[in-house]
């Protein structure tokens, strides 16, 4: 694997890491603030209920991002195939274009006689 790529695949992780990071901290926040609406738990009440809602947002960020991702790669699949189709149309209308000019050149040369 060429550096650039290796750079670029590092920074990738790199930065899946520090979001997914921000993203489970978000959670906790929202899971304080949630227990915070419930005076009446006890302690362990409330590191219960934090726990079991931690739990549930990073399961549902797991699942929706693992939706995308997979949808991701479907689309790259299915953008790459029409690529090689236009791009064989446009090599396939060049080709026609060039004999077609050619022919031209050559029927004017031979009339011209």
């Amino acid at each position: 694997m060429k550096p650039d790529k290796e750079n670029a695949r590092g920074l990738a992780q790199v930065e899946g890491y520090l979001l997914w990071n921000a993203e489970v901290e978000e959670a906790r926040r929202q899971a304080v603030r949630f227990t915070e609406q419930l005076p009446w738990l006890t302690t362990a009440q409330r590191e219960d209920v934090e726990r079991v809602y931690l739990s549930d947002r990073v399961d549902l960020c797991r699942q929706t991002l693992t939706r995308i991702a997979d949808r991701a790669v479907e689309l790259r699949g299915e953008y790459t195939e029409r690529y090689a189709q236009l791009r064989a149309r446009c090599v396939a209308a060049s080709v026609l274009t060039v004999g077609a000019v050619s022919g031209t050149c050559t029927a004017l040369t031979l009339i011209s006689r």
